[in-house]
């Protein structure tokens, strides 16, 4: 099965057996092309006395630390055919990543995650209010992860309403008008969880203002660090704003993602668990020597997918820990591996959109 066929088919749709043999393939020869045309890349392996021809399953794939992306340039193209420079989060003095994109691999980035997107809130564009402010998005040539995250949500919108003016308080008479406007009607959420939880949830608690939701579909992402810092749980984040404007907890959608791999993301399904899709996988490894940890048992994650092309991101090991819980057999019917985030390694940096802006705050 061809890269072009796997968009013929649903997201979550080959079992194990079957995926392994469409997977490896592609991830071995993008292993290939990196090496044929990013120098820097070349040199780490061959430091790492690593052979492409060595290559035989997932696991063998070699995997960069996303960190490296801070302190390299590493790209696959030549510079004048960048069209997009992604930059990561990042707190005050922090160093960030810098992706470079091109017109194929960004073009790939946005079909994908429409795909993963569409399985979770349906095909059809919905009214989309977007839980932060426009002034994010300003620059379009040099984009922050939060400013992509929002512009590549965006295209989720029949409408688009940005919630908060540049104070990051909810404009209530715009929401107002825009809730009225789709009254009845099925509407999509965006945001990063520590707004949704400080700017959004918060905001209402102390406001009084109480828009319906109750028909509406939340995706937020960038990292839960900072509210499990402060004891607020994933099922007390859904109760409260249940109890603020009506959205259902199984319509409250986490996802787990970087800029180092845009459109590739990890959504949660509603029993609570994040899923590998056709495009994408992860392997969990033992900290001690990065063999591959078993199921139930906590590691490092490494994630792959099979859409960087510009760049040699296709596979990374990160700085979050997590455990994988199982494949194929998930009760919501999805197949693919499914894991869930501990939290981030100790001594490294805080990353998520999310969490530096909980920081920076």
């Amino acid at each position: 099965m061809t890269l072009d066929e796997l968009f013929e088919v649903a997201p979550f749709s080959l079992p194990k057996a079957q995926k392994a043999a469409v997977f490896t393939a592609p991830l071995k020869a993008l292993t290939a092309h990196h090496v044929q045309h990013c120098e820097r890349y070349k040199q780490i392996l061959v430091a790492m006395g690593l052979k492409v021809e060595d290559i035989q399953t997932l696991e063998d794939i070699p995997f960069l630390p996303t960190r490296l992306f801070k302190s390299m340039e590493l790209r696959s193209v030549a510079s004048q055919d960048i069209v997009k420079t992604m930059t990561s989060s990042g707190t005050s003095g922090q160093a960030v990543s810098r992706i470079f994109l091109d017109r194929d691999t960004s073009a790939l980035q946005t079909k994908v995650l429409t795909r993963i997107v569409s399985d979770f809130v349906g095909k059809q564009r919905l009214p989309l209010v977007i839980l932060d402010t426009s002034e994010v998005v300003k620059n379009r040539q040099l984009f922050s992860a939060r400013g992509a995250g929002i512009l590549g949500f965006s295209m989720f919108g029949s409408k688009k309403l940005y919630a908060f003016n540049e104070h990051m308080e909810i404009d209530v008479e715009a929401m107002s008008v825009f809730l009225a406007e789709h009254a009845g009607k099925s509407i999509m959420l965006f945001g990063f969880t520590f707004m949704v939880w400080l700017h959004f949830v918060q905001a209402l608690e102390r406001s009084g203002f109480r828009p319906d939701l109750s028909e509406a579909i939340l995706i937020h992402g960038g990292g839960f660090k900072k509210l499990t810092d402060q004891a607020v749980s994933k099922a007390e984040f859904k109760a409260r704003l249940n109890k603020v404007c009506g959205i259902s907890p199984k319509n409250v959608h986490d996802y787990y993602g970087m800029v180092e791999q845009t459109g590739t993301i990890y959504v949660e399904c509603p029993q609570g668990n994040l899923h590998t899709s056709n495009f994408s996988d992860v392997i969990i490894r033992r900290a001690e020597d990065f063999s591959v940890a078993s199921i139930g048992e906590k590691g490092i994650i490494q994630v792959l997918s099979v859409l960087p092309r510009s760049y040699p991101g296709h596979s990374l090991l990160t700085e979050d820990e997590g455990v994988c819980l199982g494949e194929d057999d998930c009760l919501c019917g999805r197949f693919g591996k499914y894991f869930r985030i501990e939290g981030r390694l100790q001594r490294a940096e805080i990353r998520g959109c999310s969490d530096t802006y909980a920081s920076s705050v």
